[in-house]
């Protein structure tokens, strides 16, 4: 059994892959080729958006959206110690300073009500996380971000495909960022990522941040980096892109399964509480999750994955170390600032998630879930 199954996917669309990656093999454009400028007007109108800038990561993505809004030295940005480092480290390498401020327990996103009391005078900017492929409450944080004159960077590596209200992740705030990181809901073949805006502005500046803040050839009005998108990586997202909205369906088909199983078998929802030997995930009233991961709480984690590992059942812990705790981030303010992050940090476990995952593969992945925490017996 795989955690991610890229093989299946690969195996429906292989000869357009094929055909798209000869194409720029032939044209010989590898660098900012047409496919790239294919691949961004296609995405912008995927979001809803006016602006699409294809980046070299999503963790590019987020240093140029950072870039573009000069945010630098002295500077301090609100966000979520319960994610990937990339979020935190891009803040950190422009010489800002990180805000944690602590998570929902219910989505494990940003909690907006906490977030008014870590603005100060040095605040520029709000950056939460679509955790799991769950949007964060944007409109919460939009609406107190707009009481400061704050701009909000959606960090939608996880969600993008996601919606809220019937409006997609990645158009929700000032600037979006995504990933195509392979294992991503949608995913290249190596590192891409993109920002996306309304602001023609912004994406102005976007596009020279990402060719060495060049606005013409050998004309540099800015410090920028090497963050373009590759030809090579455009043409098979272009191809990966057609299939997306049937693999969204899947997602959301797939994981709204694997919480109806777990709660007939007696799980429950974050909202009851976390004394239940199994927490299923809890998506938001008006919300689509694209479940880049499907994640539950349990008790015992190393015994859980233990047993599933000796079945044959792979899992993953997405993230076992809040960032407010890592040592790079060890500001002296100890985990009692962030206790819903730290608490839960020691009990999620991601379980297999992918658009082509069987009703039988996840019948055997809920019953030996199950029997592993005691939600039934052996």
């Amino acid at each position: 059994m795989q955690f991610i199954d890229l093989k299946s996917q690969y195996n429906g669309i292989e000869d357009a892959i094929k055909t798209r990656i000869n194409t720029v093999l032939q044209h010989g454009q590898f660098i900012l080729g047409p496919e790239v400028t294919e691949l961004e007007t296609q995405l912008a109108e995927f979001v809803g958006v006016n602006h699409c800038v294809g980046m070299s990561s999503g963790t590019d993505a987020l240093l140029a959206a950072m870039m573009a809004l000069e945010i630098g030295r002295g500077d301090e940005v609100i966000t979520t110690p319960f994610t990937f480092i990339a979020t935190a480290e891009m803040i950190a390498l422009l010489g800002a300073r990180p805000v944690f401020v602590d998570i929902d327990p219910v989505t494990y996103n940003l909690n907006p009500a906490l977030v008014a009391a870590a603005i100060t005078g040095r605040t520029r900017a709000i950056m939460p996380v679509g955790l799991y492929g769950q949007c964060a409450d944007m409109d919460a944080i939009n609406a107190i971000a707009a009481q400061h004159r704050l701009p909000v960077i959606e960090d939608a590596a996880q969600s993008f495909g996601a919606s809220d209200q019937g409006r997609r992740s990645c158009g929700l705030s000032r600037i979006g960022c995504t990933s195509f990181f392979p294992s991503k809901p949608l995913g290249g073949y190596g590192d891409g990522g993109a920002c996306f805006t309304d602001d023609a502005e912004l994406a102005a500046r976007l596009r020279e941040l990402r060719n060495h803040g060049q606005a013409r050839r050998y004309h540099h009005p800015r410090l920028g980096l090497n963050a373009r998108l590759d030809t090579l990586q455009a043409a098979i997202l272009l191809e990966k892109l057609k299939i997306f909205p049937a693999e969204i369906d899947a997602r959301v088909r797939i994981g709204e399964r694997y919480t109806e199983l777990f709660n007939a078998l007696g799980a429950v929802s974050t909202a009851a509480g976390i004394d239940a030997p199994v927490i299923t995930p809890t998506i938001a009233a008006g919300k689509v999750s694209v479940y880049a991961q499907y994640t539950i709480q349990v008790a015992d984690r190393n015994v859980v994955t233990e047993r599933l590992a000796a079945l044959g059942i792979p899992t993953a812990v997405h993230y076992p170390l809040p960032l407010d705790q890592q040592p790079v981030f060890d500001f002296g303010l100890g985990a009692e600032r962030t206790p819903i992050s730290a608490a839960i940090a020691q009990r999620v476990l991601s379980l297999p998630m992918h658009p082509y995952l069987a009703n039988e593969a996840q019948n055997r992945i809920v019953t030996a879930v199950a029997e592993a925490t005691g939600l039934t017996s052996d």
